[in-house]
This record gives structure tokens, C-alpha cells and sequence, in this order.
């Protein structure tokens, strides 16, 4: 038998396991009792090919209207623009100025001539009547009527399925059938030979056996059913941020409609069709619907944006137009059927041993029943009576072909592969119940294979809630008391170094603060940003004020590779000024110049690159996460297109961030450790502070290595192979160093890996893995989609 599954399930794998190893055992399957039930709750692989048939052909039809568009924005500027688009009456009676049809051809076609007929996006927002700033008005009326002219954002669902179509499915199993062949002709032949009721005994004793298990069977297929579509509804659970009333909130993307301003970053997938309102640096990924691998540029030139779609790169606002069954990706999820998840491992290897089973089964039937007929036959033959049958005969042949059956019935094991699926689901709705969201049903069997886990610092081991405790400016080290204020802080910083650091904060970020309901204060963004942006506030500065006094010309977000985020703001008194933050060493090595004790500008010399330094160790060492930042005059002169300079920076600070472990991570890595599990630390930070944070959790051993990643990537395969074993620590690592860690885990050291992470640049990792982890509340729609688990809440969980 081992050997019989090496030969035909052995690549057969956790993840992406390929179409002809899953058509394979399926082949195997000539008999089966219900061949329905087997394959219900996994990959309809018939419906794949269908499926992505249809993709290739919408694809070939939304990059032809891209194309074309493209090739007509050079014969637009020269034409007369007239408007021939009249409003209907029944939208023009609901406030509204333009109907959804015209606003979907619009963002379809990337059609730029009617949408400067409208009057361009501004027109857009009028017509819809919403504003770009403040948004659409929460009145109840107001998004009742806006509802029913534009729809909502819900795809339409395929009904579901009732009970007795279960039933009527049940009653399809081949030994069933057989069984109610057996029991008629039991009836027959025992109402003819011994009379009403006795005679029908057996026959009926047949008939309630089949109802009993039809019964038993549909409901509990469709118990299972219900269960799947709650699982499925939970996965489809994601939320936005957008504009209402003038204050920033967040909702579900159900809940968005035409008008809504929505705020989109790095990593988020597009929620409806829409228009692009401001931003910078917005680079979309259309692959799932044109098909196009390079990422398109989007800005005022280019603002349409498709649903579905991924923020490759940058942040912007987008004005929703369509939604629901009208935007791009409704039209192809109409055209598609859901294929169902992927057969776990086991459940292939079962299938396996239920198709042998089925067959030893069947052929032991098959003599069983060959051996009494043709002992009943040997029986006659010696009676001399082999020549005359009678009824009792025919009822004992009967018999012996229902013992046959039932050999048959008992044998084969169909529903065994059901009652894992069965198994599988229960224990993703067990988790469910503790915060933990099951995308795929194979990581619920793979988690309990696990032998190692990669898992990031900020946020995963850590709690993800960042306050600024140390920082160092103008050489001065100080600690922030949050609770208190920093006012002693901000008092021995020189004025001008003061109002250069405030700048730097409140321009140089992509977070935001903003005035909430009730007038309440938030700062929205990821942790990192939330904390410099809090240590601004508590150094007195005014963020809208900042903002409304410079102007930005061009900002490069936050780049994993890079590990920085700059932003070009011209100056009210004229010219330009770049301002730069992120990891120390990277910052400050493109510094020539610091702000001495007085605020004043001077010369980078040895001294003070030393002291520098010696207080970015010293930060690191008290696990603080550290952060450079810089600023630079560039004239009078600049364009946007231009690159923001890498060099010739004067460094203004250096702040260390705090993020405190998470209770119970030691305890937890200390049970991975005793059940065999090797847990190893993969972050982008400081190899200090990451080396301080895995001492402290129980990760970083006196045996292991804690390596950096622009050294990690310069070994050969040889040096790796020798090498990873003995990694407890990666610091300063890229998204293709964490991707490289996990392929050669899986492939060269065959482990089972386990990798967790809350960020974007975890997603080529969390994809190559077998078991991908997310931290839900700060993970993005990119990476939750690569991942298996998808956590929502802030415990601790021992694989």
C-alpha cells in the first residue's frame, strides 16, 4: 500500500500541487459510491479550464480597450468637446447628475474625452453630488437613494442549494441503486411466494435501510454546506478607509457606493472602479484583469482604476463610480464559476486508499457471491433438482447477491475523504471562534507538520503599538515621557532646529492626522508613522498647519528594499527642500552635514559620526527600533519627474522607537522549541535591535547566527545550504531575502516552514511558504491574500 501511494501521490504537494497529480488519483476513481459527494467540497477541475478560458478572453478584451484608448489621447487635445449625454429622469429626480451605465463606460474604456465632458474628475464628484474632500452625507435618505440609481458593492451569488436537492443527489450512489434494485424484486418475488405482509418484510426492511442512510447523508452534506458558506463569507470580510461627512472611518467594502472618497495605500487591492483623485508615486498591478505583468502608472493623466486591482506602489484617493456587478471585476467573476479549494494532501492519499479499498472490496464480492451460487447450484445438482427452480431459489440468490452488496457497501470507504473535509472544516470554524481566519483548508492539516517558522519582528513578536522613548537631536540624548509631554524636550531644542524637525515629521510621513467624530484627535497610519507623528504633536507642532505652509511637489513612499521614504515641498519664502527618513545606517551614509548643539548646520566630521553611530548602537541595544532623519536644500529648480537625490543630506535626529514584546511569545517559542519546531526572526531592522528582541523572546541562542540581509545574498547555494541551519536571526533583510530563507527550507532542506508577517514586503514569502500567518489588523489585502491564516486579533498562537 506505502508503496502504491509513493508511486502515485508522492508529488502531491502541501501547496500548488500540480493539475495532472490531481487528475490522476481522480482517474483511479472507476467506482465509487457517489462520486458527487466526493469531489463537493474540493477543486472543480473541469470548471478551472472553463474558467480560465473565460479570464484569457476578458483579459484580451480590457487590454484591447486600454490600447485603444491609449492610441486615441494624442487625436483628444485638438477637439471640440461636446456633451451629447442627457441624464435620465428618474436619476436627475434623485439628485444626481449622471447615471451608473455612463460612469461605467467611462472607467471602462479608459475614455478620457467623455470624462473631461463630465468636467473631469472635480465634474465627476459634482454630478455625483459628493465632495473630494469631505466625502458623501451619511443621511440615511441620502444613501438609500443613492443605492437605488448606482446598486451596491455585492457580486451576485450563485443560490443556494436546498435540502432535498441533497437528498435527490444522495439517492444517486451506485450501491444504493443496486440495493433498490435488490428490494424490489425481494418484494416482488416474496408477495408472490408467501403473500402480503410477510413476503415483504425483507424488502421493505432494504427500502427503509436506503431512506435511513439518503437521509443521514443529506443532512449531513448539507449541515457542511451552510458551514462552508459562512467560512466563505468571513474570508470575504475587508475593510476600507473613506471620506464621510468630512471625517475618516473605516467600513466594509460592501458598504461603499458611487461618491465614496477612499483612501488607498501600498498593498491594498481596489475595492470598486473609481477615479483618481490625488497622490503620489501610484503604481497599480492590473495583472488579474488585463493579464499585464508591468505595473501601470497612475495619476491625473491616467486616474482610472480598476476593481480588483492592487496598489503595487504609493498612496492616493480614489472617487468610487462603480460598483458591485457593474465595475470590471463583476463582469468577470459573472462569467466564472467557483472551482472550490484545492484537495488537501490528505485528502488525495485517502481518495487513494479508498479507490483500493473499493476495489479489493468489489472483487471479494464478487467471489463471495460467485462461491454460493455455485454452492447452491452443487447443492441442487446433487438433489438432482438443478433443472427446476422455484421461488425460494430465486429469494436465496436474491440473498446471496445482497451480501455481495453489502461486502461492497462496507468496503468501500467513499465518505472517509468527506469526513476529513468534514473534520477540516470544523477545525477552521474552531478557529474562527478564536480570531484566527483559515483561507485555505490544506494549512489546517499542514500547520500540525510544521518544523520551522520564519516569523517577522514589528508586530507578530512584538505588539505593534510604537511610542518614540529616546531620541537624539542637535547632540543632545533625551528620553520622551508620553504621558507627560515633552515640554522640557522641546524647550532645549534650538528654534531652527525645532522648526526643521516639526517639518520633517509632518511632511516627510504617510500617515495623517485628522479631526474624528466628536472632535476627537487620531493619527491614522501604519505604527511607525503613528509614533512619529505622536512625538510631533507632543513637541507642540500642528500638523494641518505644516501642511497647509509647504507644498508638496513629489514623494517616494516607504520602499522595503530601499528602506526609506522621501518628499520634495517647496518652501513659502521659495525654492525646494528634500527631506528624507528611514533606517539610521542607510540615512545617515548619504549624510555630509549635521545640526550641531546651537541649530546650526556644520560639517559631518569623525567625531560626530562616531557619536552618532555609538547612539544608534546604544538605541539598538535597549531593543530600540531607530530611524534617521535628514533634509536637504536643492534651489530653486526641480521637476517632478526629476529622482530624489541619494546624498549630500544634513542629518537633523535620530528617534528610537519602542515596540514591546508581546506577552507570551517567550512561552510560546519555548513549547515550539520542546515539540522540535526551529523558530527563526526574519525583520528589516537594526541587527542590534533585532538581536536585543530575540535574546529577549528565547529565539536567539548561543549556537546561532544572526546575519544581516546584504550579506546573506552575496553567498553561493554551497554556503547556504551550510549556513541556514544554523540562521536564528536575519536583520536588515529584503522581501527576496525572507523569499530566498523559505525556498531553500522547503527545497534544499525539505522543512515544512511556517512564515508570519503583517507587512507587504512579507507577501513573497508568505506565498512560497507551506503555512502562510497574518497579522490581520495591520496586514494588507496583498499579503492576506497570500497567506493561510489570516489573524485578527492581537494572542499568541503556539503551531
Amino acid at each position: 500500500m506505502e508503496n502504491y501511494l509513493n508511486e502515485n501521490f508522492s508529488d502531491v504537494k502541501a501547496k500548488n500541487t500540480s493539475e495532472e497529480a490531481l487528475q490522476r488519483w481522480r482517474k483511479l476513481c472507476g467506482f465509487v459510491k457517489n462520486r458527487k459527494r466526493r469531489f463537493r467540497f474540493t477543486a472543480n477541475l473541469s470548471k478551472r479550464f472553463e474558467a480560465e478560458a473565460i479570464r484569457r478572453s476578458n483579459q484580451e478584451k480590457f487590454r484591447v480597450a486600454v490600447l485603444v484608448s491609449q492610441a486615441a489621447l494624442q487625436f483628444i487635445h485638438g477637439l471640440n468637446l461636446s456633451s451629447e449625454y442627457t441624464v435620465p429622469e428618474e436619476v436627475a429626480a434623485s439628485g444626481f447628475q449622471i447615471c451608473p451605465d455612463e460612469l461605467g463606460s467611462i472607467v471602462e474604456g479608459h475614455d478620457i474625452k467623455k470624462l473631461k465632458v463630465h468636467g473631469g474628475v472635480e465634474g465627476i464628484a459634482e454630478k455625483l453630488s459628493t465632495s473630494i474632500t469631505d466625502g458623501i452625507s451619511t443621511s440615511e435618505h441620502l444613501l438609500n437613494r443613492r443605492k437605488e440609481i448606482y446598486g451596491i458593492n455585492k457580486f451576485t451569488e450563485s443560490p443556494a442549494r436546498g435540502f432535498w436537492v441533497y437528498v435527490w443527489e444522495a439517492l444517486h450512489d451506485m450501491t444504493l441503486m443496486i440495493l433498490a434494485v435488490c428490494a424490489l424484486v425481494s418484494l416482488v418475488v416474496g408477495i408472490a411466494t408467501e403473500g402480503w405482509p410477510k413476503g415483504a418484510h425483507d424488502g421493505l426492511g432494504i427500502v427503509m435501510s436506503i431512506l435511513l442512510v439518503v437521509f443521514v447523508t443529506a443532512t449531513s452534506d448539507y449541515k457542511q454546506s451552510l458551514q462552508f458558506k459562512d467560512l466563505d463569507r468571513e474570508k470575504k470580510k475587508i475593510t476600507v478607509q473613506v471620506a464621510r461627512n468630512g471625517f475618516r472611518r473605516k467600513i466594509s467594502i460592501y458598504d461603499l457606493l458611487p461618491g465614496d472618497i477612499v483612501h488607498l495605500c501600498m498593498g491594498d487591492q481596489v475595492p470598486a472602479d473609481g477615479l483618481f483623485v490625488s497622490g503620489f508615486s501610484v503604481l497599480i498591478n492590473e495583472s488579474s484583469l488585463t493579464g499585464e505583468s508591468e505595473p501601470v502608472n497612475v495619476n491625473a493623466l491616467n486616474p482610472f482604476l480598476l476593481s480588483g486591482t492592487k496598489v503595487q506602489n504609493g498612496s492616493c484617493k480614489m472617487l468610487v463610480t462603480t460598483v458591485g456587478m457593474r465595475t470590471q471585476w463583476g463582469k468577470l467573476m459573472a462569467t466564472l464559476s467557483e472551482g472550490g479549494d484545492d484537495e488537501t494532501p490528505l485528502q488525495v492519499k485517502l481518495n487513494g486508499v479508498a479507490t483500493i479499498i473499493g476495489k479489493i472490496g468489489l472483487f471479494f464480492a464478487v467471489v463471495t457471491f460467485a462461491v454460493m451460487v455455485q454452492g447452491l447450484f452443487t447443492r441442487k445438482l446433487q438433489e438432482g433438482t438443478h433443472w427446476t427452480w422455484s421461488g425460494d431459489d430465486a429469494l436465496e440468490i436474491l440473498e446471496f447477491f445482497a451480501i455481495a452488496v453489502t461486502i461492497v457497501v462496507v468496503a468501500v470507504p467513499e465518505g472517509l475523504p468527506l469526513a476529513v473535509t468534514l473534520s477540516l472544516a470544523f477545525a477552521m470554524k474552531k478557529m474562527m471562534n478564536d480570531k484566527a481566519l483559515v483561507r485555505h483548508l490544506a494549512a489546517c492539516e499542514t500547520m500540525g507538520s510544521a518544523t520551522s517558522i520564519c516569523s517577522d519582528k514589528t508586530g507578530t513578536l512584538t505588539t505593534n503599538h510604537m511610542t518614540v522613548l529616546k531620541a537624539c537631536i542637535c547632540e543632545e540624548i533625551k528620553e520622551v515621557d508620553n504621558s507627560k509631554g515633552t515640554p522640557a524636550f522641546g524647550s532645549s531644542i534650538p528654534a531652527s532646529a525645532s522648526k526643521l524637525l516639526l517639518q520633517s515629521i509632518f511632511n516627510n510621513t504617510g500617515g495623517e492626522v485628522v479631526i474624528g467624530e466628536g472632535n476627537k484627535t487620531e493619527i491614522l497610519g501604519t505604527p511607525t508613522e503613528t509614533a512619529i507623528l505622536e512625538f510631533g504633536l507632543l513637541l507642540g507642532g500642528d500638523f494641518q498647519a505644516e501642511r497647509q505652509a509647504s507644498k508638496i511637489v513629489k514623494v517616494e513612499p516607504f520602499n522595503s528594499v530601499k528602506k526609506q521614504m522621501g518628499v520634495v515641498i517647496e518652501l513659502p519664502e521659495g525654492g525646494f527642500r528634500v527631506h528624507c527618513k528611514g533606517a539610521s545606517e542607510i540615512i545617515l551614509a548619504a549624510c555630509d552635514k549635521f545640526l550641531n548643539s546651537n541649530g546650526e548646520v556644520v560639517p559631518l566630521n569623525e567625531a560626530a559620526v562616531n557619536h552618532l553611530n555609538e547612539t544608534i548602537e546604544k538605541f539598538a541595544s535597549e531593543a530600540l527600533r531607530t530611524l534617521c532623519l535628514a533634509c536637504m536644500e536643492i534651489g530653486n529648480e526641480f521637476s517632478a519627474d526629476a529622482p530624489i537625490p541619494t546624498e549630500g543630506y544634513t542629518c537633523i535626529g535620530i528617534v528610537g522607537i519602542k515596540d514591546p514584546m508581546r506577552p507570551g511569545v517567550k512561552e510560546s517559542v519555548a513549547i515550539c522549541r520542546s515539540a522540535g519546531i526551529t523558530v527563526r526572526m526574519v525583520t528589516g531592522d537594526n541587527i542590534n535591535t533585532a538581536k536585543a528582541i530575540a535574546r529577549e523572546c528565547g529565539i536567539l541562542t548561543d549556537n546561532g547566527i544572526a546575519i544581516e540581509g546584504p550579506e546573506f545574498r552575496e553567498k553561493s547555494d554551497e554556503e547556504l545550504s551550510k549556513l541556514i541551519p544554523k540562521i536564528q536571526v536575519m536583520a536588515r533583510s529584503s522581501p527576496m531575502d525572507k523569499h530566498t530563507l523559505v525556498k531553500h527550507l522547503r527545497t534544499t532542506l525539505g522543512e515544512v516552514v511556517a512564515v508570519t508577517g503583517d507587512g507587504t514586503n512579507d507577501a513573497p514569502a508568505l506565498h512560497e511558504a507551506d503555512i502562510g500567518l497574518a497579522m490581520g489588523i495591520a496586514g494588507t489585502e496583498v499579503e492576506l491574500e497570500c497567506c493561510c491564516f489570516n489573524f485578527s486579533s492581537r494572542k499568541t498562537y503556539i503551531l
